[in-house]
């Protein structure tokens, strides 16, 4: 199994022909990009305080319009519950997924050797870094010029577009929602819809200034302009990269599931083609998708099964019409290999259906992007703390109401409203000792008896006048971060109900 350094280099290289541009991304120049630095497709190396994140976000233009579609989509997607049928499902997909946790590497090992039997070419990548070493190595070694993408999470979680622009490579994304995305220099706000929080208007805008000339505003006809750009990189790409939705350990077969037909092309007409999952997605059979397939699809869009469903089992052999010249299969660690030893290894078992987030009360609020990761909603307030790479999301398990709702959108029932209330213990316990920690200590001393209460009450409605947000605003050091958060509540009135009261209670 070659690594990153073992990737082989051409002894010579030809003349380099003339630069291959990508048609789907002409006039991306001309795109005002009018998004916040915290939805930007590449994550700041240092995120801003989540409590500044959530404020932005939900004085952002759309926020509310978004909230609006994403609360009917839950309602058309979550009401009613699983029916029987799906329910069964719902319950053996969930044995299934703690079946492949319990012997991870060991169902890695048996994938690895089917897949290599089958011709494909397996990576095992430790990090994002290592991955992207990979797969910038291989398209060096084979002169490639221009890459079309379809969807995969784990290439947005190692940033791969990025590096591989810096390396000289056109890459273009052709998931409907991710090209939206791509060209609003934006990263995905939804798992499986990564467009989500736009609205038509904002993509027939978006389309128009890509174009420089008006086009009708009608869904097809958007969809049909993102199509025939889209057609041709399809055939004059050199590399395709894919995500996996499954991968059966017994017959090396890669399962991708889609709507729009895309990762067909994507694995069939370049030349090479990589594809790139996180270590989770093995599944020990093949006839486990007779589970996890419609599963998914139910759990995604309600559907019994999606339009496509590739299966991959290796490149191109004699005889056939189509289909690469190699594959290759990267499979991403990135701590994973230690969360399936901890207690919060069933966060592993997520089959990335996305309905955690739409069931999500404040997902629908603020939106995927001001989570500030790869990962928005619920299974990305768990997985973004745990994971090698993304550390400062340590804080997410916070933005949750807690309410259940994620437990009970989960195709294979992981248990995330448990997972976020250890996570926020794990948090605390790391940052025990800061300031912030001592004043609210402070706090529940002081309102810990009826002397300290009343005393607070006091001073609060005394300095309420005194203090506007203007005032609070204008605090020195961390306090401007702290007050910019957050919303002052009224206090000239504070402690009024308690003194309504003991005047009329009976004597």
């Amino acid at each position: 199994m070659p690594d990153a350094a073992e990737v082989p280099t051409p002894e010579s290289s030809p003349p380099t022909p003339p630069r291959r541009r990508s048609t789907a991304l002409l006039g991306r120049e001309r795109v005002v990009v009018t998004r916040p630095d915290w939805a930007a497709a590449t994550i700041p190396a240092h995120r801003k305080p989540l409590p500044i994140i959530t404020r932005a976000a939900l004085d952002q233009p759309g926020t509310a319009a978004t909230h609006t579609r994403l609360s009917g989509k839950n309602r058309e997607q979550n009401d009613g519950g699983w029916p029987p049928e799906i329910a069964a499902l719902r319950e053996r997909g969930a044995e299934i997924r703690r079946e492949t946790l319990r012997d991870l590497e060991g169902h890695l090992a048996a994938l690895t050797a089917k897949a290599e039997a089958n011709g494909v070419v397996v990576h095992r990548a430790a990090t994002p870094d290592d991955a992207v070493g990979i797969i910038t190595g291989i398209a060096r070694a084979n002169d490639v010029r221009l890459v079309v993408k379809s969807k995969s999470m784990a290439t947005e979680e190692m940033h791969l577009n990025a590096h591989l622009e810096e390396n000289g490579i056109e890459v273009v994304e052709t998931d409907l929602g991710e090209y939206i995305v791509q060209v609003a220099d934006e990263r995905p706000s939804h798992i499986v819809g990564p467009a989500l929080h736009k609205s038509k208007a904002e993509v027939g805008a978006l389309f128009e200034e890509l174009a420089a000339e008006r086009l009708p505003q009608e869904a097809e006809d958007l969809a049909a302009f993102a199509r025939t750009r889209l057609r041709a990189d399809f055939h004059h790409a050199d590399m395709g990269i894919s995500g996996v939705n499954f991968a059966a350990a017994d017959t090396g077969t890669l399962t991708l599931v889609t709507n729009e037909g895309n990762a067909d092309m994507v694995t069939s007409q370049p030349r090479i083609h990589v594809a790139v999952m996180p270590m989770e997605k093995v599944i020990p059979r093949l006839r486990d998708l007779a589970v996890l397939v419609p599963l998914l699809c139910y759990a995604a869009t309600k559907q019994k099964v999606t339009v496509y469903q590739t299966m991959l089992n290796g490149p191109r052999r004699d005889g056939e019409p189509d289909g690469p010249e190699q594959l290759h299969l990267v499979i991403l660690d990135n701590g994973r290999s230690s969360i399936v030893e901890g207690r919060y290894r069933e966060v592993l078992a997520c089959i990335r259906c996305g309905n955690c987030q739409i069931a999500c009360p404040v997902y629908r609020t603020v939106g995927g992007h001001a989570y500030g990761s790869v990962y928005g909603g619920p299974i990305g307030a768990v997985l973004t703390p745990l994971l090698a790479n993304t550390k400062q999301g340590r804080d997410l398990p916070f933005l949750s109401s807690l309410c259940g709702a994620c437990f009970d959108a989960c195709p294979v029932k992981i248990p995330l409203p448990d997972m976020l209330v250890d996570l926020r213990a794990d948090y605390e316990a790391a940052t025990r000792g800061r300031p912030r920690r001592w004043l609210w200590r402070l706090w529940a001393k002081a309102w810990d008896s009826p002397r300290g209460y009343r005393l607070t009450m006091t001073a609060a409605r005394l300095a309420g006048p005194l203090l506007p947000r203007a005032v609070l605003r204008r605090l020195p050091g961390p306090g401007r971060g702290w007050a910019a958060g957050r919303a002052l509540p009224a206090t000239r009135d504070a402690g009024a109900f308690r003194a309504w009261f003991t005047d009329r209670r009976p004597r």
